[in-house]
């Protein structure tokens, strides 16, 4: 059995979810999100000792059901999270030269092309940039991530000197410069 997919999710003061056939709304503080559930997949709403929660059931918990029943229980969790907290993700960008702005729902940057590359951000995503510091936020998790995985392919950071984006946690492994010539 799954043991993510036992856990219930439960619900902070202000977040609501309405539960139809195969589809879940979250609602809260900072958003509403919307879930199709897999057909083997059912969510039941209940109260338990710590107030309103979420049960994510399958069919049949013993066969290959097991592996869609934590994938669904974590995405519900997810949502739950993104309409309480929010996500965020925040990407550096480094090299002489390279700028970026931000132009209406987009962004324009300059990465060393020969033109400047414009980027349209998804729905629900917002950025921030703060000298050579963009930060997403958002409360869909798979939006801001996949936003933040697109500008960052854009100009990867390349092992010499760094230049390029990265994410703020991210290390990039360094290596040594052409050696100098050895005599003989």
């Amino acid at each position: 059995m799954s043991r993510i997919g036992k856990k219930p999710i439960y619900l902070p003061a202000g977040v609501t979810a309405e539960v139809k056939a195969h589809e879940v709304t979250i609602k809260g503080p900072k958003g509403t999100l919307q879930l199709t559930l897999h057909p083997h997949a059912s969510v039941a709403q209940s109260t338990g000792e710590k107030g309103a929660q979420l049960d994510v059931t399958v069919l049949d918990p013993e066969g290959d059901d097991r592996a869609v029943w934590g994938t669904m229980r974590a995405l519900t969790a997810q949502m739950v999270k993104g309409v309480t907290e929010g996500y965020v993700k925040t990407l550096e960008l480094n090299g002489v030269g390279f700028k970026m702005a931000i132009k209406g729902q987009g962004l324009n940057m300059s990465l060393g092309f020969s033109h400047d590359v414009d980027y349209t951000l998804p729905v629900g995503v917002v950025a921030k940039i703060e000298a050579n510091v963009l930060t997403l936020s958002g409360v869909d998790a798979q939006a801001v991530g996949r936003a933040a995985a697109e500008i960052r392919s854009l100009k990867k950071p390349e092992p010499y000197k760094g230049k390029g984006f990265k994410y703020s946690d991210e290390i990039v492994r360094r290596k040594a410069g052409k050696a100098a010539k050895s005599e003989k």
